[in-house]
């Protein structure tokens, strides 16, 4: 007995060496750890459990008979993180650079199914070449297996993957299915074709960084939510996120202890909308002064900066939070805020998560890239996943909500549960200059005139009780109270029933 117990010992330390010390050492040397490391920070101390550590791939072809390594380049399995289960599969580069085989995907897709079932979360840590040629085609269905599973799982339990190295080609299409990715700045990169096939095609020279890095997924692409600096911090900062969300979509939101005073006033924010309705501010300031001790996890920040999304809690309960950012473009709508707030609006809806919306929106960016890019589709994305989703909704405007974008940002036409505006809310068709220009056009030569109407339509409407007094803004309030009023309308909202018609599943559109 006690032989076969050395010998499985024996087994199970070649499984953890995977591709050997002097690869390891290889991994180290690029500023990067290795598979089991990252597990190892991921979860909670001796939580993990593994599945398949004895798995080989069965490939014949190219000499792969006499090269095989145990658990096959994926480390699979579940744990915990703060106590919550949680399955991970880490890709180990030292192994055949993590490529995929047939076996390498079917331990992924155990452990995916395996989630679904039991109603846990999936964290995927991806650091791969990519398919393994000698394989052939059974790399290709292992990809599309994985594929399938990242399809079923969306909406059900959340799906969140980190590029810690290489990911490329078909590779890359099982993270753009999942919830959120999050990449490792310098040593992770994305593409579906790699700079040697860019420039045979279009001879443009451009290097991986540039086509994939961290950096150009964050703020031009979108594809990424954010990059951390390294290993180390990237995975506590995904230790911290997770705690945001709830296990599958029959669970409610994890609720923290909270020593923030859900009644807690801010006096400063009596003064945060300038005098100058031109002047901008930061929104940011607003969102960490209402949730639970400025705890606020933004999603995207780098991309699409006039509009803001991100978990925060109010009395311990998770909320996503949307909000324009006056800083940046005024605050406009335009073709890639529209499509980052929706996704994410999408995400809290599937998952039981409350959507707090700040709103001071000027309208929809003008301007011929916009139209020509598809404005219009992409604008109604946000518009039909603020009207789709039942979580409970509140909204409160701070100063602009012009036009179609008044209507767009969770307003009370669109099922918002609770409407509030500031004092300073203006709710109108458009800004007074513009809109008495156009009623007065005849008058358009006659500054003085067109000075007194624009101070008239200003009295008129640049103000919410116009809108108050038709009931599609519930209350006026004082911006200090704001935090004491949305921690009210959550609790009232807790319960909160309400169903779309029976469909298989709607048009959204793309």
């Amino acid at each position: 007995m006690q032989e076969i117990l050395e010998k499985l010992e024996q087994k199970r330390a070649e499984a953890r060496a995977g591709g050997g010390q002097h690869r390891i050492e290889a991994q180290h040397g690029r500023g990067k750890l290795t598979a089991r490391e990252r597990i190892e920070l991921l979860l909670d101390p001796d939580s993990f459990e593994e599945y398949d550590m004895f798995v080989e791939h069965r490939c014949t072809d190219f000499g792969m008979q006499d090269q095989k390594y145990p658990g096959d380049g994926v480390v699979t399995g579940s744990g915990t993180i703060n106590g919550r289960l949680v399955f991970v599969f880490s890709q180990d580069f030292t192994v055949f650079g993590g490529s995929l085989s047939e076996t390498h995907a079917e331990k992924i897709a155990k452990i995916m199914d395996m989630a679904i079932k039991v109603g846990a979360p999936v964290i995927g840590l991806n650091d791969s070449g990519g398919a393994r040629i000698q394989e052939g085609v059974a790399s290709l269905a292992g990809y599309a297996e994985v594929f399938q599973r990242n399809i079923e799982a969306s909406g059900v339990i959340p799906q969140i993957s980190v590029i810690m190295g290489p990911c490329a080609g078909g590779a890359v299409y099982s993270p753009a299915m999942t919830d959120f990715i999050f990449m490792v700045e310098d040593t992770s990169y994305m593409f579906v074709t790699g700079p040697e096939v860019v420039k045979t095609v279009t001879n443009e020279v451009v290097t991986q960084e540039e086509l994939g890095g961290a950096s150009t997924h964050t703020s031009k692409s979108g594809v990424a939510d954010n990059a951390f600096e390294n290993d180390v911090v990237t995975l506590h900062q995904v230790r911290r996120f997770f705690d945001f969300l709830p296990l599958n979509n029959r669970e409610k939101p994890p609720v923290r202890p909270s020593y923030d005073d859900p009644d807690r006033l801010d006096m400063s924010l009596d003064t945060l909308v300038p005098a100058n309705p031109n002047k901008p501010y930061d929104m940011l300031e607003l969102i960490e002064k209402v949730v639970d001790e400025g705890d606020f996890f933004e999603l995207q920040p780098n991309f699409a900066k006039n509009i803001i999304i991100g978990f925060g809690r109010i009395e311990g309960q998770t909320v996503g939070v949307v909000a324009n950012q006056p800083m940046v473009l005024a605050g406009c709508l335009d073709i890639n805020a529209s499509r980052k707030a929706a996704r994410f609006v999408r995400f809290c809806d599937c998952f039981n998560i409350p959507i707090l919306t700040f709103v001071d929106v000027p309208g929809f960016l003008p301007g011929t890239a916009q139209e020509l890019n598809g404005i219009i589709k992409h604008g109604a994305k946000l518009l039909f996943a603020f009207g789709e989703a039942t979580v409970p909704k509140i909204t409160v405007i701070t100063r602009k909500a012009y036009g179609g974008a008044y209507d767009v940002m969770s307003s009370k036409h669109l099922r918002g549960d609770l409407n509030y505006a500031w004092p300073t809310a203006e709710i109108a068709v458009m800004g007074p200059k513009g809109a008495v220009e156009i009623i007065f056009r005849a008058d358009i030569n006659d500054p003085e005139k067109i000075e007194q109407k624009t101070r008239e339509y200003t009295e008129k409407f640049a103000n919410p009780f116009v809108a108050a007094s038709r009931g599609f803004i519930d209350e006026v309030i004082m911006p200090h109270s704001t935090r004491r009023r949305v921690a009210r309308g959550l609790r009232l909202l807790k319960n909160k029933e309400l169903k779309n018609p029976w469909k298989k599943h709607d048009n959204l559109p793309l």
